[in-house]
């Protein structure tokens, strides 16, 4: 292969990378989402007492039992843990993400206002006919000077 189609393979995979990525964010929001809503507290309680029974159920009585118990509590504990820390994690891109978009509506909102003084001044001086000094000698002209034209016409003379 030659280095121009190496290069063309390499620009579609990095498309490819770049539209699942996308997907692949879409897909976890949703998911976020219909996760939250679905946890009712009616389903909280109901999981919690069907998985309290099962685990006094499958444990022996006796000694290993309070090993086997600790157990379960240990992996409670650190599935909370990494749901939590996962869901951190999100709330942390989304933040980043709402950062870069915020930053980056700061600056066109500073582009624009520096442009509007540019704009601004340019359009009095466009729109303004120029008076040139015939005319303003001449009263009969039909078009008469602005006031600060006037004012300064009054101190050349």
């Amino acid at each position: 292969m030659n280095f121009e189609a190496l290069r063309q393979r390499v620009q579609r995979a990095e498309l490819v990378v770049a539209v699942r990525v996308e997907k692949t964010r879409s897909s976890w929001f949703t998911l976020s989402t219909v996760w939250r809503t679905g946890w009712t507290p009616l389903r909280i309680i109901t999981v919690g007492l069907a998985g309290g029974f099962l685990a006094g159920k499958l444990e022996p009585t006796g000694l290993g039992a309070k090993v086997q118990g600790a157990r379960w509590l240990q992996m409670i504990g650190s599935v909370s843990n990494l749901v939590a820390s996962t869901q951190a994690a999100f709330a942390s891109m989304q933040a980043s993400e709402a950062a870069d978009t915020a930053e980056q509506a700061a600056d066109k909102v500073d582009d624009a206002t520096d442009q509007a003084p540019r704009q601004a001044a340019r359009a009095p001086a466009a729109a303004a006919p120029r008076l040139t000094p015939e005319r303003r000698a001449d009263p009969a002209s039909p078009h008469q000077p602005q006031p600060a034209e006037a004012a300064t016409d009054l101190s050349e003379r």
